[in-house]
């Protein structure tokens, strides 16, 4: 853990945080915050990243409790071993889960827009080869993938502010049109888009420079508020507020109106390089998948683990060939899971760890 080889920048620290954060929710986010609370949807953003930044600090906070270890090592300096491996198994099951729903909803996603005729597990055993590489290697590489992706599709942002020339702004007037009870009720929805926040228990101790883990992680979830905000105002202003939610896909949607003399579907084109954003979400959880369990055989090397990996999420989509309803229903699932291991749990643990220290200190005296 101390190897300078696995330490991780603050701008890879921000883009990998930023990265897990975007994922595949962007696609629908803006159907999905209108059916709620229709053109005040954005505010449910706004509010939702002020309570995952609240709760991201709170990680930070309990990580300096212990900044040699990831959350794994505190548990097990804190509780015990037991604590420790139960911890740790908890984790794995919840970072598997992640990645199945995210990697399988991007095959979906593929054979939807780009290969209709493809068998989804052909698609991932595609996928399986490049995740494979990259995730092999330790916690820089892939906080280096980040930082390539993230300029290397900065450009797309241009192209949705093409869109917008014939936007009709007054979609979004008024505010608060039916009060604040639809906004809270998107909360909860838009509140799983901050997801992703909560591998700041496993990079804090790789970070060179731990005293800007704060700083970096707000900026990580300020950064995706802007994205979200920018797309769904965005979705809001182009479509009128009954059009939004007839569309599964309304980001893409949008860019259809877009036409070059040399590209006759543009959105096939910015999806295939929307594809490398998508990596950046599934291969950090993939990677903390094998983390875990590797950590708990007591291995270093986690290849042949998540060699595993790959072979159990092949044969899985042979035997049970996914939906979108049905990855939905499991996307379900692993949210009111992420709103413990990300929100509640980080709060009792910091609670914990406190006191701990405030009880010790007494003792000394």
């Amino acid at each position: 853990m101390k190897n300078i080889k696995n330490n991780i920048t603050l701008m890879q620290y921000i883009l990998l945080i930023h990265g897990v954060q975007m994922g595949v929710g962007i696609l629908t986010l803006p159907r999905e915050a209108a059916e709620k609370a229709g053109t005040d949807g954005w505010i449910g953003i706004i509010i939702s990243w002020f309570f995952s930044t609240m709760a991201s600090l709170i990680i930070v906070r309990i990580m300096k409790k212990y900044p040699n270890g990831t959350i794994l090592d505190l548990l097990t300096h804190y509780f015990g071993k037991w604590i420790g491996r139960a911890g740790t198994i908890i984790f794995a099951l919840y970072f598997a889960v992640l990645s199945n729903v995210v990697f399988i909803r991007e095959a979906l996603f593929i054979q939807a827009w780009i290969l209709p005729r493809t068998e989804i597990y052909i698609l991932i055993l595609l996928l399986s080869i490049p995740s494979y590489l990259i995730v092999r290697k330790n916690i820089s590489i892939l906080g280096r993938y980040s930082e390539l992706v993230f300029f290397m599709t900065l450009w797309m942002a241009l192209f949705y502010l093409i869109t917008l020339k014939d936007a009709k702004w007054l979609h979004l007037l008024p505010i608060i049109k039916e009060g604040w009870i639809p906004i809270f009720a998107s909360i909860k929805m838009a509140i799983f888009s901050f997801i992703g926040f909560e591998i700041a228990f496993f990079l804090y101790p790789y970070l060179q420079k731990k005293e800007q883990a704060s700083i970096g992680i707000v900026i990580a979830n300020t950064l995706s508020l802007l994205v979200f905000l920018v797309i769904t105002i965005g979705a809001f202003a182009f479509y009128s507020p009954d059009e939004i939610t007839m569309y599964n896909e309304p980001t893409i949607e949008m860019l259809k109106v877009l036409e070059f003399v040399f590209i006759e579907r543009l959105e096939i084109v910015f999806f295939s390089f929307y594809l490398f954003v998508m990596s950046t979400t599934v291969l950090p959880f993939m990677f903390m998948t094998v983390f875990c369990t590797s950590h708990l055989l007591g291995k270093k090397d986690h290849r042949s683990h998540l060699a595993w990996f790959f072979l159990i999420e092949f044969v899985y989509v042979v035997l049970f060939p996914p939906s979108f309803d049905r990855n939905t229903f499991s996307q379900h699932i692993i949210e009111q899971v992420s709103l413990i291991l990300a929100f509640a749990f980080p709060l009792c643990l910091w609670g914990y760890v406190s006191l701990h220290g405030l009880f010790k200190r007494r003792a000394i005296k």
